[in-house]
């Protein structure tokens, strides 16, 4: 059992602070990794999760890429972190919490991708002139940070 499972049994469905980390994969057509998650149902998002005791943001988005892909990630750069009160989540199990999310970047993986079926119905790369509609709000923010900082709109 995990450590916010462990500390729901405690608080029960109280509004809680969690951290986590979400990594931009990028392949050589410089297109988004982006995972058909489970829950909630169809959505699209980046992959990336919550962190468990004593992991840096880094170590947590290396540890889910891993879980959630099967990918080894190389080099991570920081594109920002995001907190506050827009940051807020109630979940379907009534579950509350304000997320303070670390996003960084990166083109250098390697492994055999492959989607965990406990957490992901599909893993595919997208163009960003083309991304789905169904996307986690906060992490289609995110990649609209990542697109205004780094990506030219004639190369869109």
């Amino acid at each position: 059992m995990g450590y916010i499972e462990e500390l729901r049994k405690v608080v029960g469905t109280r509004p809680l602070i969690l951290v986590g980390a979400v990594a931009i994969i990028l392949n050589e057509k410089d297109e988004v990794l982006l995972q058909q998650r489970r829950f909630p149902m169809g959505t699209w998002g980046l992959p990336g999760g919550l962190m468990e005791l004593a992991e840096s943001t880094e170590e947590t988005a290396r540890r889910e890429v891993v879980e959630e892909t099967g990918l080894q990630l190389g080099e991570l750069h920081l594109l920002n972190v995001y907190s506050g009160a827009d940051q807020y989540i109630k979940a379907e199990n009534g579950d509350e919490f304000y997320v303070v999310t670390t996003a960084y970047f990166t083109n250098e993986f390697h492994g055999e991708m492959i989607a965990d079926p406990s957490e992901s119905i599909h893993l595919t790369f997208y163009p960003f002139d083309s991304l789905p509609q169904a996307m986690v709000g906060s992490h289609r923010n995110i990649l609209n940070e990542y697109q205004e900082r780094f990506i030219k709109k004639d190369d869109i």
